[in-house]
């Protein structure tokens, strides 16, 4: 039997009332590859400090029988010893730590993680910001590594290849699937069929008894009421069965029993609720903004340096109209700078006169204007509002959540609500520099949604492979100063 690493006990953890992690038990063993999955504030990165020791919960005990090695996702990297072969080989530059790159802070974070053997790892989002190479470097020493992997991250194509089991948190409570992530989708799809099928069977019993007591009630009135047109035979009987068994108020109330059993059966009966709506949505562009030129945007011959160093080098490129075309490469290589001068119109490049672009960048959002979130779309959409509400509430805005002040959200909603106003803003070329980071898999899967719905072009840049294949129609690879067609 493998080892124990850690143990939780009728652990809860609260925030300002708020229960976030309700467990009444939780085991981890020896070799166990474990991928938490959830929306949101769901309180996946909570149960990781919980178990590092980060946070103490309020109830509850933890009982840890090993060193875990922790690795957070917002936390900086620290002045520990580190291997030099690590940092060679995931191309960290000799710099101090405030001049490197978000990639490349992650990939010093991960050199330092892996240059000590633990027992355990906690691993919280380390695909933020990494590259094609890093992320390949990190599958690497987590397919070879040996003790107690638990992981948290949007990285499904990660998920997939790594882990054997997953935690799925929602409201609180914890539940276990095994496999990796293709296999957990397979069996929620699984459960929803199930529940489906239990909704209409609650409904069609439902039915059938609320009929059953209308026409025992419509029988019990009937009892009452004489009969003008009864033949002498069906007098008589009708005297016979008088005289024999009840008078017709006693029956009456007799079959008004009946029906109010029935009744009670209906209220008796194991409720179903019925499973989410996931109705298609569809962005319709304006006749204003809609163009026919084949490719809105094109470049000849172009010529790319930032500080002296060059980029890309005599490239030319159509990118087609109403498609979806990303664009990937290594942290460095020119991705964010191409998108940037297609966005100047710098030179070499040639856009077509009716081009109106809607940008999301790799930014922290602040919003200086008080608007609730409804009224911050309402105000820069021409869409009617049950449009809006159905795009929000596909990025989890729902009930209370419409009204949240726009200056008090956390980062990940603010960047949610930015991805929404994009899609219902009167654009039509939206480019999108790696909106999937600090996303959780529900919000991901909403704007592949919302992309396969988009009627405008689309130019994007991701590292996250799985969505790249969901959504692009197009895929250019930068290397060696290249703009490389691989799609």
């Amino acid at each position: 039997m493998e080892q124990l690493t850690v143990e939780l006990s009728n652990v809860e953890v609260s925030f300002l009332d708020q229960l976030i992690l309700d467990i009444p038990k939780l085991s981890v063993h020896q070799f166990d590859r474990i991928g938490i999955v959830g929306k949101n504030g769901a309180g996946k990165s909570t149960l990781l400090k919980v178990i590092a020791g980060k946070i103490t919960p309020n109830k509850g005990t933890v009982h840890r029988l090993v060193e875990f090695g922790y690795f957070g996702q917002l936390t900086q990297p620290n002045e520990t010893e580190i291997s030099y072969e690590l940092l060679s080989k995931l191309a960290v530059p000799d710099e101090d730590i405030q001049h490197l790159s978000g990639g490349e802070q992650t990939r010093m974070k991960l050199a330092q993680l892996f240059s000590t053997y633990y027992e355990g790892l906690l691993i919280d989002e380390p695909t933020t910001h990494l590259d094609h190479s890093g992320i390949e470097f990190l599958k690497e020493q987590l397919k070879y590594y040996y003790g107690s992997l638990i992981l948290v991250s949007h990285d499904r194509q990660l998920l997939d290849e790594i882990v054997t089991k997953i935690w799925e948190i929602e409201d609180g409570q914890i539940t276990e699937y095994t496999g990796n992530y293709s296999d957990y989708v397979k069996q929620k799809q699984l459960e929803r069929q199930q529940h489906q099928e239990e909704y209409e069977k609650f409904k069609k019993e439902k039915k059938r008894l609320l009929k059953a007591a209308e026409e025992k009630m419509k029988k019990a009135e009937r009892v009452t009421q004489p009969n003008k047109k009864l033949s002498k035979r069906d007098v008589k009987a009708t005297a016979n069965r008088m005289y024999m068994t009840k008078s017709k108020d006693t029956s009456q109330k007799s079959i008004q029993r009946a029906a109010k059993a029935i009744e009670k059966r209906v209220e008796l009966l194991p409720e179903v609720k019925a499973p989410r709506d996931t109705k298609t949505l569809y962005f319709h562009q304006p006749e204003a903004l809609k163009m026919y030129n084949n490719f809105p945007v094109m470049a000849d011959e172009l010529t790319l340096k930032v500080a002296n160093k060059v980029l890309l080098k005599d490239v030319s490129f159509q990118f087609p109209l109403g498609k979806t075309i990303a664009i990937t490469g290594k942290n460095g290589s020119g991705k964010t700078s191409l998108l940037n001068h297609i966005l100047d119109d710098g030179e070499g490049i040639i856009l077509s006169p009716k081009v109106v672009f809607g940008v999301y960048q790799q930014m922290a959002y602040r919003f200086k204007q008080s608007e609730t979130v409804l009224e911050y779309i309402k105000n820069r959409s021409d869409y009617e509002e049950s449009r809006i509400r159905a795009v929000l509430h596909a990025m989890n805005f729902t009930g209370n959540d419409l009204r949240k002040d726009v200056r008090h959200l956390s980062g990940g909603e603010a960047i949610r609500l930015v991805l929404c106003q994009r899609f219902l803003g009167t654009y039509n070329v939206l480019v999108l520099d790696e909106p999937t980071n600090f996303l959780d898999i529900d919000s991901i899967e909403a704007l592949e949604n919302f992309l396969a719905s988009y009627e405008g072009t689309v130019i994007l840049v991701s590292h996250d492979q799985w969505f790249v294949d969901r959504v692009a129609d197009v895929v250019y690879k930068i290397e060696k100063e290249q703009l490389i067609l691989e799609k």
